[in-house]
């Protein structure tokens, strides 16, 4: 049977793309910043990831002692040891550490497809390492973009577009998705100067209103890492 291969533009709609019945790869990516913030600690040492969804969870956890990452709205949360930019996750601060991440749409997003086969982080700095594993199962792959509240976003859209088209030009997949095709047609306008394209979208002027220009640009450089984080639902953790 011919695997299927589709995108989900935001984690609300997953349960209607997700069967239960067929083994799934859900990868999942919020360009800006989650995803490649993990990808990120993860290159930096770091060696669990907890994502909670709420920011209730993350109080809970700082004060049982752990360190704890946490944004809303783009902003680190004041009780946090870290927000939700990559910079933040530097090898002298989090080598050899266990974190609680909670960001405001990349960790709920990890809770919603949860029920898949397998849950991957996915970025512009590992989209190859990932293309690769997923080329190496015989199984469906749903890219679920965090979007923002639960709406399409664009960045995330045009990462999943990028993702599917390594996936599409070395194996077949069963692609029949409107999703998909919207998409790609996106990716074929704006991958000749990303940053550019998206120099507009609401995620970028958010960033740029708090000066984060440097984050905009280290979250699109791609396969900067191999690392390829994986949600284990037996310890509710990120880990490599």
């Amino acid at each position: 049977m011919i695997p299927k291969l589709d995108i989900c533009f935001t984690p609300a709609l997953f349960p209607f793309y997700f069967d239960e019945n067929r083994e799934t790869i859900a990868i999942v990516v919020d360009v800006f910043r989650a995803s490649t913030t993990i990808c990120y600690a993860f290159s930096s040492g770091v060696k669990s990831i907890r994502p909670v969804a709420s920011i209730e969870d993350a109080i809970e956890a700082k004060n049982q002692g752990f360190l704890v990452g946490a944004e809303r709205n783009t902003e680190k949360c004041s009780f946090a040891d870290f927000g939700n930019s990559p910079f933040d996750y530097s090898p002298e601060k989090v080598h050899g550490k266990e974190i609680v991440f909670t960001t405001t749409n990349g960790t709920k997003t990890i809770e919603a497809v949860s029920t898949a086969s397998r849950v991957l982080i996915g970025a512009f700095s590992n989209i190859s390492s990932i293309a690769d594993y997923c080329l190496s199962k015989d199984c469906d792959v749903i890219v679920c973009c965090a979007g923002w509240n639960n709406r399409i976003n664009l960045e995330d859209s045009l990462f999943a577009a990028a993702f599917c088209e390594i996936l599409l030009s070395k194996r077949q997949y069963n692609a029949n998705s409107d999703a998909l095709l919207i998409a790609l047609k996106i990716w074929n306008e704006a991958k000749c100067d990303l940053r550019a394209y998206l120099e507009a979208s609401e995620h970028v002027q958010r960033l740029l209103r708090l000066g984060l220009d440097k984050d905009i640009n280290f979250s699109l450089m791609r396969d900067t890492t191999k690392i390829i984080p994986i949600y284990r639902k037996s310890t509710g953790k990120l880990e490599l």
